[in-house]
């Protein structure tokens, strides 16, 4: 195998082909079936795209997850979006960013991407250091929607909150001590929403950058949730807003 990216799993493998990715090979274990797996085989079709079919023992040996389904596709790596495109990107609805403050989990980031996508954002912004990265295992979790959501890196992120304030954005950042309540935000104009990192949450630097920091109401003794289900709170909180639900 080459310095190729693998994609597996049945429905991230489907959505990497609907998406139009540049696929090098596509493996499917003998015998497979299923009405994803003849979708796949019908892309393949329509694109003259070769399908190798081999044993479980190939997958097991070659597949970047435990749990492969017996589908994978090899693409070129992933392909990051600029800062400057997220932010310079023109729709029918005002902009809407989730900047993730070193994020450590590509299972996490990955819920994250899908998330965000369901809910109508428009890009996502990683540093650039020390957090998870688009990797096939982050890849997969977000089930389809890497293909669809642009992901930008950073250098430094307070500096990328101001080139987002710059740009018209109001920046709230998700913290268990903020004076709001999440509800309380008015996410109907330009927003760039900023969940903390694992057990650390909100770095010093960006939550001095932040406009506002909302909180979700808490109860029984734990602090706060999971990096993934705050997001997904957050940003479905943007989506009722602007949806008047």
């Amino acid at each position: 195998m080459d310095s190729g990216m693998m994609i597996a799993g049945r429905r991230p493998v489907l959505e990497t082909l609907k998406a139009g990715t540049d696929v090098r090979r596509l493996f499917l274990q003998k015998g497979a079936r299923g009405d994803i797996i003849r979708e796949i085989l019908d892309l393949a079709r329509e694109r003259n795209l070769a399908v190798s079919f081999r044993e479980k023992s190939f997958f097991s040996r070659h597949a970047p997850v435990r749990n492969h389904q017996g589908v994978m596709a090899e693409v070129q790596p992933f392909r990051y979006a600029s800062l400057e495109q997220l932010l310079e990107s023109k729709g029918k609805e005002p902009l809407f960013l989730l900047i993730l403050d070193h994020i450590q989990d590509p299972q996490n980031l990955g819920a994250l991407v899908r998330t965000a996508y369901a809910a109508g954002c428009h890009g996502l912004i990683l540093p650039e250091r020390r957090a998870a990265e688009m990797t096939p295992a982050a890849i997969r979790a977000a089930v389809g929607a890497a293909e669809h959501l642009p992901v930008a890196r950073a250098v430094n992120l307070a500096r990328c909150l101001d080139e987002c304030k710059a740009a018209g954005l109001w920046v709230y950042g998700a913290d268990a001590k903020g004076k709001l309540l999440y509800t309380a935000g008015d996410y109907k104009e330009p927003v760039a929403l900023v969940i903390g990192s694992e057990g650390k949450g909100l770095s010093r630097l960006v939550r001095e950058k932040c406009d506002f920091l909302v909180r979700l109401p808490m109860k029984g003794k734990l602090s706060s949730l999971n990096a993934a289900a705050a997001g997904a709170v957050l940003c479905y909180e943007v989506l009722r807003q602007r949806e008047g639900l």
